[in-house]
């Protein structure tokens, strides 16, 4: 499923103070983080998003379109506008919400984004989630110790990957744990996997589909 995207004036990186925050904030709350270019969103990133909400009790998860990812080439790389649109069609689903909020920080790296995040809503923890095969690239991010030494980070297992979780170099250096604590922390978490990625969605020129066996899209047995 595509979305058509729509024009939008390009924003001014706002002082922190007068960054709004893209859903509800409140003491006590705790808030996933799912960073990407979303270059389609796809049903790997609700799957990620929505076994960290289920199996951790998260709050809300908040989907981080990334104006532009360091790591990853230009070239193939669609405008901000139509993958913002790309991520708010696939995530359907009342505790997450999309955001360019990126965009407005002028932010380009994960840790001035959590930084930023955390010194703007103090009264909120942030966790940061990614799927396994994120976990095997990490130690390529810029000051990757420091994003593990300032939030928790949640690993969903994905197809491909699973050895991630014991050979990564974050795993090598700071353990796992089996609940969210103050980090450095690292919750590793299975379940059914999903194999969707973006490139692969490139690659065969189709669009997202809603997950069928989504949690919100069960439909309750007569």
């Amino acid at each position: 499923m595509w979305c058509v995207a729509r024009g939008r004036s390009a924003r001014e990186v706002l002082p922190l103070s007068w960054i709004a925050p893209p859903g509800p904030v409140a003491p006590g709350l705790t808030i996933g983080l799912l960073g990407g270019s979303f270059n389609p969103a796809h049903e790997g990133h609700l799957y990620v998003s929505l076994t960290a909400l289920k199996r951790l009790k998260l709050d809300y998860v908040w989907w981080l379109v990334s104006p532009g990812n360091p790591l990853k080439d230009a070239k193939g790389m669609a405008p901000f506008a139509t993958r913002l649109d790309s991520a708010k069609c696939v995530a359907q689903h009342p505790q997450l919400i999309v955001s360019d909020i990126e965009q407005r920080l002028g932010t380009r790296y994960t840790l001035d984004t959590v930084a930023a995040l955390q010194r703007r809503f103090p009264q909120v923890r942030f966790v940061w989630l990614m799927g396994s095969d994120n976990l095997e690239s990490f130690h390529l991010w810029r000051n990757w110790d420091e994003i593990a030494r300032r939030v928790a980070i949640v690993v969903v297992q994905r197809p491909g990957s699973i050895m991630a979780a014991v050979n990564a170099a974050p795993v090598r250096r700071f353990g796992k744990s089996r609940a969210l604590k103050v980090p450095p922390c690292i919750v590793v978490l299975d379940g059914a996997r999903n194999s969707q990625s973006a490139t692969r969605i490139r690659t065969l020129g189709t669009g997202p589909k809603p997950m069928l066996n989504a949690p919100h899209n069960r439909r309750k047995q007569p």
